[in-house]
């Protein structure tokens, strides 16, 4: 009966240690970063195309995309604090980890642009939407200028 309930509390502790993060190991989290940001990627360019009107503007696909942008932009920036995470992958200047909180701020800026930019496209506005991209856009270029190569 014992060794049940002690295989049980290995477990759960051990569980509860491997929660703390997401990842296996510092190029998993740059795998995880990556596939992120490309998703990030992928729905702002929707966006931007319709708002451009390189494709035909879909009120409930740019509904669609900002919500997926409210939960992506949440997703990336754990990722850079793993131990090893600075040692390569991609586009990340080393200026992101001689900056983490800045950099942190500036992500939790674009999780908050981005929530504005699901509240503006709900809304059906689209000139609403429009100025709510400029916002999230802007953001992401600015730390694009200062944290990507």
């Amino acid at each position: 009966m014992k060794k049940p309930l002690l295989a049980a509390l290995l477990l759960s502790l051990t569980s509860a240690a491997y929660a703390g993060s997401a990842f296996t190991d510092a190029k998993d989290s740059i795998t995880y970063r990556q596939a992120a940001f490309q998703m990030i990627r992928h729905n702002m360019a929707d966006i931007s195309d319709m708002l451009k009107g390189d494709v035909s503007y879909d009120a409930a696909r740019a509904s669609k995309r900002a919500t997926a942008l409210a939960t992506l932009t949440t997703l990336p920036w754990e990722a850079f604090s793993v131990p090893g995470a600075e040692q390569g992958g991609g586009d990340a200047k080393a200026a992101i980890w001689k900056n983490l909180q800045d950099f942190n701020s500036r992500g939790e800026k674009l999780a908050a642009d981005a929530k504005a930019l699901q509240l503006a496209a709900d809304s059906g506005d689209q000139a609403a939407l429009r100025k709510a991209f400029g916002t999230f856009a802007r953001n992401c270029k600015a730390c694009h200028d200062d944290y990507k190569n």
